[in-house]
């Protein structure tokens, strides 16, 4: 018995399409993510093929965006925010200022108006948070001042489209008042100044709510649920948190569920749990972020731009070549190095997820034409493909004008250092011989009695599983001369090894395993040392029972 099922049908195609090209842009040192677009526009109404039920895929994109904006809250940091406020803010709302001037004054010149680039300039004034973070990842960098300073300004820009986000219905609602080129009056003005005090009381009580009660509320249920012992409970209550509280944001102050996510993310930041609720959810939050951008991908209608290029021309212009020279040049005014300017401009020179969602809801308050959509969604798909080589440019640039080669100063000797992750029954008799040795060490660890024990005794430690890419930065996997994996779990410990080969491909990896197929699975994925539990009792018990093994057959065996 057959089952016509679009859900099925969307997922099946949507996800088996998204690997084969995001694998492929990856082959191509391209992001993924160029591949996820590319899914979408095969499946999309726009080409030839399978079609894919657009209705439903909005629907997936919705719990996208709800999870992506989630994500966002959890690893905000004020601190790293603060600690580059006096560059990220200037610089951001600088950069936004004078890249919606330029998307005002494009839209003006193709005839979409004043509001339509107000708009447009907006979807083009913030770069991709996933696409930056990976280019800071792969160049090693996210730990540094200009790591930090990308981060901070990727930030700021997120909270301005927040802020965005918020005005945009309030402004479309208001904006019939200046039709046909009507002044506004007094009395109107004071209905647009009413109307927006409205929308951000509505925010701010959502948030003192959510500043009082949930950041007590979330921290206590979480810490509830996880001495339950059950990840399986953990996850699942962290996710019905993000996914009520945005729901309760829309149904209740009116306000977008992205809105909502964020709010969710950014209380739950507080609690001691928020790196092991990012890890739980981090699968089905990448999931849902690909079906996302496969929904993207979906409305974008390349016919369109192949009859009339030149509102993607000046797009990518706009994204490439103007914002990437203010960048620059903002970064020089303020100080920053040519080879910073160059790695944080070309860390941003894309665009991504919040200009989709905000060229989504221009759309649907029709703010902009469904022209101006498709430029930005083109502009999107040309701009990461073109930003290797924008790196590459910014890069011989920088290095041009920097003159003379500098003097080459021998690095003074440092400490070796290892990673410990799981400090469990194995992991703790290491980090005993650790302790014994004056060894300089880091744990990561994701059981929180372990965390509050090891902070104790005052061993830098990081809650969380390593098979996370940003724990194993924290824990200093990167710097690291050997990393012990003692986990248990077979699959879980060869994504950690791999991982670990990746951020640092001359670090020294010794991993446990459970049987003989476990040990050429971590061998096959670069463990120097693998320790085999049932082997090691064997030999021991081998060695002890001369009287029925002579020596000389084990060391022959």
């Amino acid at each position: 018995m057959t089952h016509d099922s679009p859900l099925i049908a969307l997922l099946a195609v949507g996800f088996g399409l998204a690997f084969v090209l995001g694998a492929i842009a990856s082959r191509l040192k391209l992001s993924p993510l160029l591949g996820y677009l590319l899914a979408g526009v095969l499946i999309g109404p726009s080409t030839p093929g399978f079609v894919a039920d657009e209705g439903l895929a909005q629907e997936v994109a919705d719990v996208g965006v709800i999870l992506l904006m989630f994500g966002v809250g959890l690893h905000f940091s004020p601190r790293d925010l603060m600690s580059v406020r006096g560059v990220a803010v200037p610089m951001t709302l600088l950069t936004i200022i004078l890249t919606v001037a330029a998307g005002i004054a494009a839209s003006m010149l193709i005839g979409w108006g004043l509001e339509a680039g107000v708009v447009f300039g907006l979807s083009l004034s913030v770069a991709s948070t996933v696409v930056s973070l990976r280019n800071l990842q792969d160049k090693r960098v996210m730990q540094t001042e200009r790591g930090k300073l990308t981060v901070g300004w990727l930030v700021v820009e997120d909270l301005a489209m927040v802020l965005a986000m918020v005005l945009l219905p309030t402004w479309a609602q208001i904006r019939g008042g200046t039709e046909n080129g009507e002044v506004m009056t007094v009395l109107q003005m004071q209905d647009v100044g009413i109307a927006v005090a409205l929308t951000l009381g509505k925010v701010a009580a959502f948030g003192l709510i959510m500043l009082l009660a949930g950041k007590r509320l979330v921290p206590w249920i979480l810490r509830r649920v996880v001495h339950m012992g059950s990840r399986e409970l953990f996850r699942l209550c962290v996710l019905a948190i993000a996914l009520g509280v945005a729901y309760a944001a829309s149904a209740v102050f009116g306000i977008s569920v992205a809105l909502g996510a964020l709010f969710a993310g950014l209380i739950m930041a507080e609690s001691e749990l928020s790196q092991q609720a990012a890890n739980e959810t981090l699968p089905l939050r990448d999931a849902f972020a690909v079906l996302f951008f496969v929904s993207v991908g979906m409305l974008f209608d390349p016919r369109v731009l192949l009859g009339n290029p030149w509102p993607l021309i000046a797009t990518v212009g706009i994204i490439v070549v103007f914002r990437s020279a203010v960048s620059f040049a903002l970064l020089r005014a303020f100080g920053k190095s040519r080879e910073a300017a160059a790695m944080v401009t070309g860390a941003r020179g894309q665009i991504g997820e919040f200009s989709f969602i905000l060229a989504g809801i221009g759309l649907q308050l029709d703010l902009i034409p469904e022209e101006a959509r498709n430029a930005i969604l083109g502009g999107a798909i040309i701009s990461i493909v073109l930003n290797p080589l924008l790196f590459a440019v910014l890069d011989r640039v920088s290095g041009k004008v920097a003159g003379a080669t500098p003097p080459v100063v021998a690095p003074a000797a440092a400490p070796k250092r290892a990673v410990l992750i799981g400090y469990g029954r194995v992991g703790s008799l290491i980090g005993k011989a650790l302790d014994s040795a004056g060894a300089t060490y880091s744990v990561i660890e994701d059981r929180p009695d372990l965390v509050e024990m090891l902070q104790g005794r005052g061993i830098p430690v990081v809650l969380g599983n390593g098979i996370s890419h940003e724990t194993m930065i924290a824990a200093g996997a990167p710097q690291a001369d050997l990393i012990f994996v003692t986990v248990p779990d077979g699959f879980e410990a060869g994504g950690i090894v791999e991982l670990a080969r990746k951020l640092n491909p001359k670090v020294k990896v010794y991993a446990r395993a459970h049987s003989d197929a476990e040990v050429e699975h971590l061998r096959g994925l670069g463990a120097d040392l693998i320790v085999s539990g049932e082997q090691e009792i064997a030999d021991a018990m081998i060695d002890k029972a001369t009287a029925f093994i002579p020596r000389h057959v084990v060391q022959q065996a």
